[in-house]
Order: C-alpha cells, then structure tokens, then sequence
C-alpha cells in the first residue's frame, strides 16, 4: 500500500523575501501568527540597525551622520549585499557556497586585464558576468549531478579560482584605464544623490525579492531545502534547482565584481577576501536558517547593513579590527541562539 508523502519542510514553514511563511496545519500557527513572527524577525533587525545609527551619531555625529560617510556605507553594503542575495537562494535550498569570494576575486582580475579592456564598458561587465555564471555552474554541475557536497565543492573553487587569479595577475594589481566604468564612481555619476552602485544593488534585491516570493523557482527552491526528497516525489527536478541556484550565486558574483571594480577602479587577486563568511552571516542574522527551508531577502539585505554600520562605526571611532570581529562574532551567535529557539517553539 502506497505510503502518503509528508508535504516539503519548507511548504510549511518556508519564508519569503519578508520573512514571509506559510502557516503549519497545527492551531497555534496560523497566518496571523506566522505572520507576526515575520514583522517580529524584520522589526528586531531595524531596530539593531537602528540602534546602531544612534550609536555612531552619538561617538562621531560630525563623521558618521555626514552625507557623504552615509554614501560611502551603503556603497560598500552594495558589493557584498549583492553576493549575499544569491547566498541566500543557495541557503534556502539547503546548500552553502564558500567560494564567493574567490569567483568574485576571479572574476575582477579576468575583468580587467589589458585585453579585456580593450573592448571597453561592455567588455569588462561581460567578462566579469560570464566568469561568474561559468563558475557557478562548475559548483552547480559538482553538485548537483557529480553528487559531491557542496562544502567540499565550493571549497575546492575558493582554492582553484584563488589560484587561477594570483597567476593571473601574478599578484600584482591591475588598473582600469576605461573611464565610462570609472566614472560611475564618481558623484556626478550620482542619481538624486544615490550612488549608481546602491542603485544596482537595490534593483537586485527587489529582483531577488520577487523570484523567492512570487514565482515558482522561488518556491521549489523552498521546497527543496525543506525536504529534498518530497519534493523529488512532488515532481520538482532537485537536481536542475540546484544547478540554476549556483548558476544565480555565480551570476551575484559576476555583478559584485564589477562593482567593486568600478569602486575601487582595479582588479585584484585579494578580491572578495572573507566575503563567504559576511555573506552567510548576514544571511543567518537576516533569519536564513542554515539548515534549509527558510529565508528571507529582506533579511540578508538588513544583516549586511548592519555589519556594514558597524565596520563604519569602528572605523570611524579608530577601533582595532579584532574588537570588530569579536563583536560580530557575537552577533553572528546571538542570532543564531534566537533561531534555534524560534524553532522549538514552531
């Protein structure tokens, strides 16, 4: 007799780019209920935020609350908030990429070298897309189809595309002599004020945003993180969703790498150093749960802001660099001592 098939953990319990979730079937976890857990999530994050901007108006107003510092954070939230949307999607379905920061690093030097720029503004974005869709789907073909797991994949991109980018430039840095991707960096590139690259990174949240909430890919990729197996008996490819997902990480890679090309206006094989772990932290901080089935875009954007905040707040008030980490260290447990709690009440 044919046994009936439990509905994916992430069709019940999965959350969207709001912290959005889909109620379980018990009485104490209706909509209202699973809602409010949401804006609960989103509200206790803008109020770290929150706190955070008072803290640094307090220790630096005339630095920290000056116009152009405030464009200088959210700049530099754009590059590795980027990276953390497509994070988040691998996340989701269950799966992690520890190899951002090399693909990002990869993909800055390939994107500028003398040949590459001779072929201009198309020629660099291109090149730094393309690389970091081609690595994408090398994690995502080792994944999904060679059966290895995904740590052990990723990690072995983070150690091949580090090397292939230190050879490469032979460790030295490369300059861009373009000037149409210079110029984006400049402030009269600036619309109404807002940097051109808070601009891309506010585009690719909403796009992230809308793929996870309101589409079917979305959706699976929910599924499957929940419950790989139920949603293979629910019809759902696991092993293509899973290829499209380290194709999307790779592609946030490519688009981070221009930006940062355009910020800092070189290529470099140091590229992206550590931003695997800012990206799963902000991610886990935002509420992503490691484990799959649940996530939140919103979230992950919250979580790189406040990082970010608090890298500026150190920076400004000339604090060492390992008191920073110590201190998000600790956010980064907190957060998690929150989730693990959470869900023994759910």
């Amino acid at each position: 007799m044919t046994q009936p098939v439990s509905p994916p953990r992430g069709s019940t319990g999965g959350t969207g780019g709001t912290g959005e979730e889909v109620p379980k079937a018990s009485g104490k976890s209706g909509p209202r209920v699973a809602f409010a857990r949401a804006d609960v999530r989103t509200l206790s994050l803008l109020g770290v935020l929150a706190a955070l901007v008072l803290i640094g108006g307090i220790t630096a107003p005339d630095a920290f609350l000056d116009t152009r510092n405030l464009q200088l954070v959210l700049t530099q939230a754009s590059v590795i908030g980027v990276v953390t949307v497509g994070m988040t999607f691998v996340i989701v379905s269950g799966g992690i990429d520890l190899s951002v920061g090399a693909i990002v690093a990869l993909a800055s030097v390939w994107a500028t070298t003398v040949a590459t720029q001779e072929f201009g503004f198309a020629g660099i974005l291109f090149t730094a897309v393309a690389v970091g869709v081609g690595c994408g789907l090398v994690n995502g073909v080792l994944v999904a189809y060679g059966g290895m797991v995904p740590f052990i994949a990723t990690l072995a991109m983070l150690a091949s595309a580090r090397g292939l980018a230190l050879q490469i430039t032979d460790g030295s840095t490369q300059v861009v002599t373009v000037s149409s991707v210079l110029d984006l960096g400049e402030r009269d590139a600036y619309v109404l004020g807002i940097p051109p690259l808070v601009l891309v990174f506010a585009v690719v949240t909403v796009i992230g945003w809308l793929v996870l909430n309101r589409t079917t890919f979305g959706r699976r990729t929910v599924a499957v993180g929940g419950n790989a197996e139920a949603a293979r008996l629910a019809g759902i490819d696991v092993r293509r969703q899973r290829l499209y997902l380290y194709v999307l990480s790779g592609l946030c890679c490519g688009i981070a790498a221009f930006l940062l090309i355009v910020l800092s206006g070189s290529g470099q094989n140091t590229n992206g150093n550590l931003y695997e772990l800012d990206a799963i932290a902000a991610a886990i901080i935002g509420g992503t749960l490691l484990t799959g089935g649940r996530g939140t875009i919103v979230g992950s954007v919250l979580g790189v802001l406040i990082f970010t905040t608090i890298t500026n707040i150190f920076a400004l008030n000339n604090l060492q660099t390992d008191v920073q980490q110590i201190a998000k260290g600790a956010i980064i447990v907190a957060a998690v001592l929150v989730q693990r709690r959470t869900a023994s009440t759910t």
